[in-house]
């Protein structure tokens, strides 16, 4: 293969950065990256469109149980006069079963928060996003760059975004659609020419995995989208899903 060849470059970059190139395709890509300098600069070139794509997802904050927990197990010092204070006395004649008993839930506390303190130093790997690569079908001779679609891990939150600027006419809009490999077009919504569209949740029944999309597109369409359900317009973008 001509790996110089920018089209090629940037196909295979594009599915690298992504992590859609996998098995012994992602390890010949890796091989020859050193030696390969346009290969080298179609990676950089992704990371950097894909990477701020990440800054659409919203935080995760721990509960504040876990950081008390913590602090519990790490400090129990500090933990040990609040604990005795909030501590109910046992009850005449309980004695030790009583004693035993708040040793057993001391002992199942210390083990939980533990275990937060494990899953925090050592959370879980992330879902990776899925991203779909839309080229230009040619349909618009004026039309060229790409569209990405990026699916967030659960595979319900959507955001798309021309590489370039995408010229439409002033009363033109572009339409993102997805389908199945037989099924018929479903509209993911209106997408901005020039920058990145976060679509709403739940445009995709049972997620990402259950709407068994298979590929995906971009049309233009008379403004408010298109009045039929379909597309009714050019198709300008298409790609597949990987």
């Amino acid at each position: 293969m001509d790996y110089a060849r920018p089209s090629l470059a940037d196909a295979l970059a594009a599915q690298y950065v992504a992590g859609t190139l996998r098995g012994r395709a992602r390890a010949r890509f890796e091989a020859l990256l050193p030696s390969h300098p346009a290969l080298q600069q179609a990676v950089r070139d992704w990371q950097d469109r894909l990477m701020p794509l990440t800054t659409v997802l919203p935080p995760e904050a721990p509960p504040a149980a876990v950081w008390q927990g913590i602090e519990a197990r790490l400090w129990p010092a500090a933990a040990a006069p609040v604990a005795a204070a909030s501590t109910p006395r046992a009850a005449p004649g309980g004695g030790w079963q009583a004693v035993a008993w708040w040793r057993a839930l001391a002992g199942f506390a210390s083990i939980a928060a533990l275990s937060c303190a494990v899953l925090l130093a050592n959370p879980p790997a992330p879902v990776a996003p899925v991203v779909v690569v839309l080229q230009p079908t040619g349909k618009e001779a004026a039309v060229t760059g790409t569209v990405v679609a990026s699916f967030s891990g659960d595979g319900r939150a959507v955001t798309a975004r021309p590489l370039q600027p995408v010229s439409v006419q002033q009363d033109k809009v572009l339409q993102l659609w997805w389908a199945t490999v037989d099924g018929p077009p479903n509209s993911l919504g209106l997408i901005k020419p020039d920058g990145a569209t976060v679509l709403p949740k739940d445009l995709l029944p049972g997620g990402l995995k259950r709407s068994q999309i298979d590929h995906m597109a971009v049309s233009i369409e008379p403004p408010g989208g298109s009045p039929t359900g379909k597309p009714t317009g050019p198709v300008i973008f298409y790609g597949k899903l990987r």
